[in-house]
């Protein structure tokens, strides 16, 4: 199907040779919340019964392993100048962006499918088996997940970056999508009650919203969702 939504031209963006220091400590974050929520079971346990020593001593570690790998500048947007200037040139893609949009891929798809199952559960039985779900899915699918982006068939995930203008919206789109699901989800699960109509409810809803952010994405009204059409310089992160 042709697109039809709305597209940037690469002639038309500001070109950036370096990136700022407040451009490169903001995107630090973004890497310690993505491998921060890397072991499943245990980011479970935070959300459902607060925050713990072992989330504390995780915690530490991520942003001892994240903060020596941005001071190399081994995170994406936290080097020193970008790293991709012309989109649709074959540039071979560096291994810490592969392994950083990897995780960032399971950090997305992996909470989404088992929230999504879990819900689903809940409606046609009435039980809540969230935390099994968590403690006997979560592994395997994390494992399929990094398999798929060890053979680079994950957007921003592969050996070349020649599909960057197109790849970049299918991962932030998802990244609009599954984060704004998943936070109205949590509002919802803590203040409705863990029933069967109230987990109809926080299924419908939580839907809707993929559904929604995700059309936004597709017509890219949402940032860095459009496709960006080639020719000239572009900046990516």
């Amino acid at each position: 199907m042709r697109y039809s939504g709305k597209v940037e031209y690469a002639g038309e963006r500001k070109i950036r040779e370096r990136n700022t220091r407040v451009y490169r400590l903001a995107h630090w974050p973004i890497w310690i919340w993505v491998f921060f929520l890397a072991p499943g079971p245990l980011t479970f346990t935070l959300f459902a019964r607060g925050f713990g020593l072992w989330n504390l001593g995780w915690l530490s570690l991520v942003l001892l392993g994240t903060g020596i790998a941005g001071r190399y500048e081994q995170l994406p947007g936290v080097e020193s100048s970008p790293y991709i200037l012309r989109f649709d040139e074959d540039k071979p893609n560096p291994l810490y962006r592969r392994v950083c949009y990897t995780f960032a891929w399971n950090a997305v798809l992996n909470f989404a499918l088992l929230n999504l199952a879990g819900l689903v559960g809940a409606v046609v039985t009435g039980v809540w088996r969230l935390r099994q779900i968590y403690e006997y899915a979560y592994s395997p699918l994390c494992a399929l997940i990094l398999l798929l982006g060890i053979m680079g068939k994950l957007p921003r995930a592969g050996a070349t970056t020649k599909g960057e203008g197109t790849e970049r919206r299918y991962f932030y789109g998802s990244v609009w999508a599954v984060t704004a699901a998943q936070t109205i989800l949590l509002v919802l699960w803590k203040a409705l009650p863990e029933t069967r109509e109230g987990s109809l409810v926080k299924l419908g809803v939580f839907i809707a919203v993929l559904v929604l952010m995700g059309a936004l994405a597709a017509r890219g009204v949402l940032p860095r969702t459009r496709p960006i059409v080639p020719g000239e310089l572009m900046i990516s992160d």
